[in-house]
């Protein structure tokens, strides 16, 4: 699944001519299939949602329609440097304000940047 996931971006990355948001079907299909893997029937997912107060982030993860689970962040995936980024006054904002952030893949270095209030994860696929 996340293979699939990778290979969807480099083929998406390779046209030439894609920015930031032309990943983002990619991303949403990926967390969809994840959910359908975990037998997660009510997952919804608003690729540009509205503002919040503390910005707007990228996506918004829904549990059926009535709660928020998480925001992501997603950065165009040849971006290499997401350390910087995670110190950015735009992720502070979101830190502070919601429980559970992802900041998105890494498409050079092949990983997934979560970070669950104070906890930050890594997932790689090598």
């Amino acid at each position: 699944m996340l293979k699939q996931y990778l290979n969807n971006l480099q083929t998406t990355f390779n046209q030439g001519d894609a920015r930031e948001e032309s990943y983002y079907g990619h991303l949403k299909d990926l967390l969809l299939n994840y959910a359908n893997e975990c037998q997660l029937k009510k997952v919804d997912i608003t690729i540009l949602p509205k503002p919040t107060e503390a910005g707007n982030p990228d996506f918004r993860i829904w549990d059926g329609k009535n709660h928020i689970t998480s925001y992501i962040e997603a950065k165009d995936p040849s971006v290499t440097n997401l350390d910087r980024i995670e110190v950015s006054e735009q992720l502070k904002r979101y830190r502070e304000t919601f429980p559970n952030i992802i900041l998105s893949c890494d498409l050079l270095s092949n990983f997934i940047s979560l970070i669950f209030g104070t906890t930050h994860l890594y997932i790689c696929e090598n």
